[in-house]
């Protein structure tokens, strides 16, 4: 999985491409302990991301929970197949999912 982040003032954009699973979640995490001390909006884009496995919806939590303290998360651009995991899991009903 690749991760690409840009920056905007307090503005930052992650976008994924590939897939995500156990391993590369793992290094999601990193970026997010890493890059959001003063975010107060964080988009993640995830236009490119074919799968995400329940690791990556855990990063996806921990950085909801670090963004409810500092401002807000939004997710963006989610494919067909990403969206049917967040829905299963009822992950879309805990998200801000923009279409």
């Amino acid at each position: 999985m690749e991760i690409i982040t840009k920056r905007d003032g307090s503005s930052l954009t992650i976008a994924l491409k590939g897939r995500m699973d156990a391993v590369t979640a793992e290094d999601l995490g990193k970026v997010i302990q890493s890059e959001l001390s003063d975010v107060t909006e964080l988009i993640f884009d995830l236009k490119d991301l074919t799968y995400t496995s329940s690791a990556g919806l855990r990063q996806f939590l921990v950085a909801q929970k670090l963004m409810d303290g500092q401002g807000s998360m939004a997710i963006r651009n989610v494919n067909e197949m990403v969206m049917d995991i967040f829905e299963e899991t009822g992950f879309s009903n805990i998200f801000n999912i923009e279409k």
